[in-house]
């Protein structure tokens, strides 16, 4: 991990807003995260919600054609939810262009028979259910592993520590990431560090957290972050886009995940939704340009991470006792 820049970026409309008497206070250098990525960089990008390999297809083309640099495509629905023949294609795809693709993990809370999730509680949400539902994300997790995909995404603290376990048996490959799910996202820097040292390698927190929450967690722990610059519905639908340059420079290292709002969700995917997913996967891109030019507008986009680059560099563990 490298300290913080030190050349500041504008911010939005300062020098209108300056002329006008109305200046902000200068940023605090304390609020800064000291880290990023290893080998450089304190920013990459995901497109989320990618369900198959068309989806992956629109995207690929899309991305060529608006000049948005990509780091991580992930997918909400499954492993469970595509053949074989589907996620090869989509590894080889990705693969073509250095790109690293996170598939999610089995059985989840919310789509079994438990009645608590349909509770006004919500329960115990996306989590796996008993042994049977643990067993299955693993199962989903050797398969995927086995047909090449190099990250997982985990959407319950039983899961990732038997992952986090697998990986260090050599079960599935011990250079696998996995990435912690939004809809079980930590909100307090100590449940932040637990995720990490249960092997989370990029832990999504909730769009709602302050710059302060993010600043907090900096202060704890250097494991990569994940946020939707702008959240689906089900999540909020926040668009932080103006943000982008603060939420980098207190969140590093940070994966910038150009989510989408207003639009239907499409877990778990099939044909029947072909049109939706393949409109708003076209459209992810775009937010994800809109975002970019953003920050360039703003003086903060040279900090991007190196393409190709996916690891999360040294990270802090339980101890894995025999």
């Amino acid at each position: 991990m490298t300290d913080a820049p030190t050349t500041a970026a504008r911010r939005p409309g300062e020098q209108a807003l300056t002329a006008l008497g109305l200046s902000a206070p200068a940023p605090d250098p304390a609020d800064a995260s000291p880290h990023s990525f290893p080998g450089g960089g304190r920013w990459r990008t995901e497109i989320p919600s990618c369900e198959g390999p068309e989806a992956l297809a629109v995207v690929l083309k899309e991305a060529s054609r608006l000049d948005v640099p990509i780091h991580r495509i992930s997918q909400g629905s499954g492993v469970w939810m595509l053949t074989d023949a589907e996620i090869t294609e989509m590894v080889e795809s990705t693969g073509e262009r250095d790109i690293e693709l996170c598939l999610f993990t089995g059985p989840r809370g919310t789509w079994d028979i438990g009645g608590s999730t349909r509770t006004d509680s919500r329960g115990a949400g996306l989590r796996a259910r008993g042994h049977d539902a643990v067993a299955g994300c693993v199962e989903d997790a050797v398969r995927a592993t086995e047909l090449g995909v190099k990250c997982l995404l985990v959407a319950d603290e039983g899961v990732l520590w038997t992952l986090h376990r697998a990986r260090a048996a050599g079960i599935i490959p011990a250079d696998t990431t996995l990435k912690v799910s939004a809809l079980i996202g930590p909100v307090n820097p100590a449940a932040y560090a637990v995720y990490e040292r249960l092997g989370g390698d990029s832990i999504n927190v909730p769009s709602d957290l302050t710059l302060d929450h993010l600043t907090e967690i900096r202060r704890v722990s250097g494991a990569p972050m994940d946020m939707y610059i702008e959240a689906p519905d089900d999540l909020g639908g926040y668009v932080r886009m103006y943000e982008v340059a603060e939420l980098i420079r207190r969140g590093a290292p940070l994966y910038l995940k150009f989510g989408l709002s207003k639009a239907p969700g499409i877990y778990p995917y099939g044909h029947h939704m072909r049109e939706l997913t393949l409109a708003t996967a076209k459209e992810r891109v775009r937010r994800g340009r809109l975002a970019l030019d953003l920050l360039a507008r703003h003086g903060a986009d040279g900090d991007m991470a190196p393409l190709g680059s996916r690891l999360p560099g040294d990270l802090q563990r339980f101890e894995i006792s025999s």
